[in-house]
């Protein structure tokens, strides 16, 4: 199978891309990313060694284009000169705090360029479409757990715009019969994850001897997940998953996000001192919480790898790699407040 995955030089993106080329050994990946701030192609270096030593110039298992999901012509050409067969949307603006401060890219990368390529897959028969969603579309719940039929409550630009897509997506299974599916997964972490992003700031301003600022009182609750755990859930859906059906993944561990930053100090060895209130964000969600047992019961899909071991795994692999996260910091691609 040709999976044209967008997004596919971004965090949760370019692991898909591993799982699926180290499982599948017949299928084939055409990763197209718009290269914004977040997507880099450090993050796929390894990949594009191994196919250069494949040597398979005819049809090689990995392409990378360089495109905007939101041009159209460009998607219709990929698709018609790689003969795409599925389509898995990675492609998104995602920090919400950028989305607070600007929603204009959102709007453009996770709603119209999500429009733009239902369109030119239904154009080109694909056989099935993804999209990658996220657990921020239900909104803040004090309690409980959200299943997939829970009412949509998204309260900033970000979680906004991925609501919109959604209803996008599943208006062309149910118009024009396309074979979509939707995933909502919770928060994901792990090596190469932008340092904007809650784990990596953390480790990375401690490993440079800064403060950590938290919001509040860093009492915020996510559900964490591996992204390799993550990785797979999204194939299981891709090759298993019914048309039209959402379904959540979500990790088996719910922590504030200030037990979660004194972990990584722990970790490091750096004193709790260096972590430091500061005033929060606006629109805060207070807790996201989902119930996966969709997946795990339809698909057979449940996170095999534990909190506390990849959180000490990507530690690590931040402290051993600060060639990857110094050089995007010192190009000023984030937000590293």
């Amino acid at each position: 199978m040709t999976i044209l995955i967008t997004g596919g030089a971004g965090f949760i993106g370019s692991h898909f891309i591993r799982h699926v080329l180290n499982t599948y050994p017949e299928d084939r990946v055409v990763d197209f990313d718009k290269l914004t701030y977040a997507g880099n192609l450090d993050n796929l270096r390894d990949v594009e060694e191994k196919v250069a030593q494949e040597g398979k110039r005819d049809s090689p298992r990995y392409v990378f284009v360089q495109g905007d999901i939101a041009d159209e012509a460009m998607i219709r050409e990929v698709m018609a000169r790689e003969k795409v067969e599925a389509v898995v949307n990675f492609a998104a603006e995602t920090h919400v705090d950028r989305s607070i401060h600007d929603p204009r890219p959102f709007l453009e990368a996770n709603v119209l360029g999500v429009g733009v390529l239902l369109a030119v897959a239904r154009e080109f028969g694909a056989k099935r479409f993804v999209q990658v969603s996220t657990d921020e579309v239900y909104g803040s719940i004090s309690e409980g757990y959200c299943t997939e039929t829970a009412a949509l409550n998204p309260a900033n630009p970000y979680s906004a715009c991925k609501a919109g897509a959604e209803h996008l997506v599943l208006s062309f299974a149910h118009t024009y019969g396309l074979e979509v599916a939707i995933t909502r997964g919770s928060n994901t972490f792990g090596p190469h994850q932008h340092p904007e992003k809650f784990i990596p700031r953390t480790v990375t301003r401690l490993l440079a001897g800064k403060t950590v600022p938290v919001y509040g009182y860093g009492l915020n609750i996510r559900t964490w997940l591996a992204v390799e755990d993550h990785a797979a859930a999204i194939d299981a859906v891709l090759r298993s998953g019914q048309n039209g059906e959402v379904y959540n993944i979500a990790g088996a561990v719910e922590k504030p996000n200030i037990e979660v930053a004194l972990s990584i100090a722990y970790l490091l060895g750096k004193p709790p001192r260096l972590i430091e209130f500061v005033e929060d964000r606006p629109g805060h969600d207070f807790r996201y919480g989902v119930d996966a047992g969709k997946i795990s019961r339809e698909l057979g899909w449940m996170p095999e790898r534990s909190f506390e071991d990849e959180l000490q795994e990507t530690v690590r692999w931040y402290t051993e790699n600060p060639w990857w996260w110094q050089k995007i910091i010192g190009e000023g691609k984030v937000e590293y407040l």
